[in-house]
């Protein structure tokens, strides 16, 4: 006897059928979200390589930022972005009362250009996170609605047997069979959402340290430059 999903599906319960719309429903958002993930985070990790290979072999700050604007999805340009915009406000209110800068006003400057910098990594991860939530809910409670699904089918099917007052193979295997799909269904949502979370939150690890460090060494790079002026 071959195996016919389709008749299965179309032979459960209303309830049944509810249960495998919705885990379709979810592994067809999920995968969807995957799919958009992988390119945007590869495409963040391969500009922001480049865009730090870039800033550290020209050291001007000037070029590095037109440069960064061309880029597209780049964590680490956006907090560079941030922090040299800030740093330019600074630089032209001091240069325009035409001061020089003491030791608190230095310390005045970083601490601003810190907060913009913790500001845009701040806003970078939220922009990445964006999304991946639905993946963790989907591979935690996909496999409970599928065995809901599972108890409501095998739950009718003790019923009818009660009913037809027969308990051989032949009656409950059906019955069963249709039930057990809402399973199967709930874990093919529940593990490629699982596995692209995993993959999701990996990658974005791996971005916040990038735009951590590269916050770190900036801050020192404006540090040495404040101190020179």
């Amino acid at each position: 006897m071959k195996l016919n999903i389709l008749n299965l599906i179309l032979e459960a319960g209303w309830v049944v059928k509810f249960v495998l719309a919705l885990l379709i429903l979810l592994s067809i958002v999920s995968w969807g979200i995957i799919l958009l993930k992988i390119q945007v985070l590869r495409r963040a990790r391969k500009n922001s390589d480049r865009f730090l290979e870039y800033f550290w072999n020209q050291r001007n700050m000037d070029v590095a930022f037109r440069t960064s604007e061309e880029l597209g999805v780049c964590p680490v340009a956006f907090v560079f972005r941030r922090g040299y915009t800030e740093l330019n406000k600074v630089r032209e209110s001091t240069s325009s009362k035409k001061i020089e800068l003491s030791h608190t006003d230095i310390e005045g400057i970083l601490e601003n250009v810190e907060r913009a910098l913790r500001r845009s990594v701040t806003s970078q991860l939220t922009s990445l996170e964006r999304r991946v939530a639905f993946l963790a809910t989907t591979g935690s409670s996909a496999p409970f609605i599928g065995l809901f699904g599972t108890v409501w089918g095998i739950m009718n099917s003790f019923l009818n047997i009660g009913a037809q007052g027969a308990t051989n193979l032949a009656v409950v295997a059906p019955g069963i069979s249709e039930a057990l799909i809402a399973t199967a269904v709930g874990l093919f949502a529940a593990i490629p959402a699982v596995i692209g979370y995993n993959y999701c939150v990996s990658q974005i690890r791996v971005l916040h340290r990038e735009m951590d460090n590269f916050s770190n060494d900036f801050l020192n790079v404006i540090k040495r430059q404040l101190g020179a002026n």
